[in-house]
């Protein structure tokens, strides 16, 4: 889902911040290709943004001591709309100018790019801020679901929210 520079949304579903408030969404969309990081970054590099704060998850070798191969991430048919109003939420009380979030899913490598987050905010303060917040509100708000596939043959879904 695509915004619009005043946060309304392009394709249906959630829009940006309050009437007034600076801070919109300017990405927010659930894909089963490779994410791009510059993509999220350009997205929030906006004439008043002084910071720009980023996260990436990627998929890692390990959980909590087990071996990992390989994983794959599920989403509910709403977890754009979702993705988009978590975006906003955050990007309308926490001092952000602007937001950006892709989340990928499908069958995932090791070291493949699970999600990226990026915030746009006039200082680093708020930006790095409004990042933590985005992403663990995401991982416990939208309907995505990890299934990831442990080197002994075991399976286990995290995430289920």
């Amino acid at each position: 889902m695509t915004f619009s520079p005043t946060g309304d949304a392009a394709a249906g579903g959630a829009g940006g911040g309050p009437v007034g408030n600076p801070a919109r969404v300017t990405l927010a969309e659930v894909r089963d290709a490779t994410l791009s990081i510059d993509e999220c970054v350009s997205a929030v590099l906006l004439p008043e943004v002084g910071g720009i704060a980023l996260f990436v998850g990627v998929v890692r070798d390990n959980d909590h001591g087990r071996p990992v191969t390989d994983l794959a991430y599920e989403a509910h048919p709403r977890a754009e709309v979702e993705l988009a109003r978590v975006a906003a939420d955050v990007a309308a009380r926490a001092g952000a100018h602007a937001v950006a979030v892709t989340h990928r899913t499908g069958h995932l490598q090791v070291g493949d790019v699970a999600v990226v987050v990026a915030v746009g905010a006039a200082h680093r303060g708020e930006a790095f801020a409004a990042c933590r917040r985005l992403i663990d509100d995401i991982k416990s708000q939208v309907p995505i679901w990890k299934h990831q596939i442990f080197a002994d043959g075991t399976v286990e879904w995290v995430g289920a929210c």
